[in-house]
């Protein structure tokens, strides 16, 4: 990792990506520049966040014209290291994994899905994706042959922690958790935990409450809830 990359703080990083995606949509319609303040617009963010962002990668502005956009594309390219290929193993080809195994998401954008990997013997020994599925006591080889650094969890909750622990020694250093578990990564892997029923339940709170909003005789409790006897 080079000097400048291990300079990003945390919270720039994650931004990182969305000005990747928006990025890429401008350049497809052939956008050349663009102001610190379109750009935080469409990126969901204010100018100062951004500009302040943006310097971590040493890429300033010019004055009254903005930012080039196909130079600032690949300043971020390159800070997220997309040039090169990512190939990754899934943990877990179950009908969660499977359906990641196909997600273009996961095989374009210089990432590959290299591997898949379960316990279950009526899995091990299909094919999903043009991918053998193995046996999770072959990961070490697998990860060897592959030269794999990232994976992805999605076992059941239960087996999640020991997959993350069997994943980081075998030489995965950065895993996404679909794994419904909040995972405590090992020392120096760095762990994202995806929590689908998470954001639905997050979803439906502020449904409730756009419901409650827009209801000319809105109630005193969320809908459900029980009142107590009077």
């Amino acid at each position: 990792m080079s000097r400048r990359r291990a300079s990003i703080p945390a919270p720039s990083v994650t931004r990182l990506p969305i000005y990747h995606r928006v990025l890429r949509q401008m350049a497809s319609r052939r956008v050349t520049t663009v102001s610190s303040l379109e750009l935080a617009e469409e990126a969901g963010v204010n100018a100062a966040t951004l500009r302040r962002d943006l310097s971590h990668l040493g890429t300033y502005g010019t004055p009254g014209t903005g930012y080039e956009v196909e130079h600032l594309l690949d300043a971020v390219d390159r800070a997220l290291t997309l040039s090169r290929e990512w190939p990754i193993v899934i943990a877990g080809a179950g009908d969660l994994g499977r359906a990641l195994s196909r997600s273009r998401g996961f095989t374009t954008g210089g990432f590959r899905v290299a591997a898949l990997v379960d316990v279950d013997p009526a899995r091990v020994g299909t094919v999903v994706n043009g991918v053998l599925v193995r046996h999770l006591d072959e990961l070490d080889e697998v990860v060897r042959l592959e030269a794999i650094r990232l994976g992805i969890v999605a076992t059941p909750a239960a087996s999640a922690a020991d997959t993350v622990t069997r994943l980081a020694r075998a030489g995965v250093r950065s895993i996404l958790n679909f794994a419904p578990a909040i995972v405590t990564p090992p020392e120096r892997i760095v762990v994202r935990n995806v929590d689908l029923a998470a954001e639905l339940q997050m979803l439906a709170f502020y449904a409730a409450r756009a419901e409650l909003d827009e209801s000319p005789a809105a109630p005193t409790s969320l809908p459900g809830r029980l009142r107590s006897p009077g």
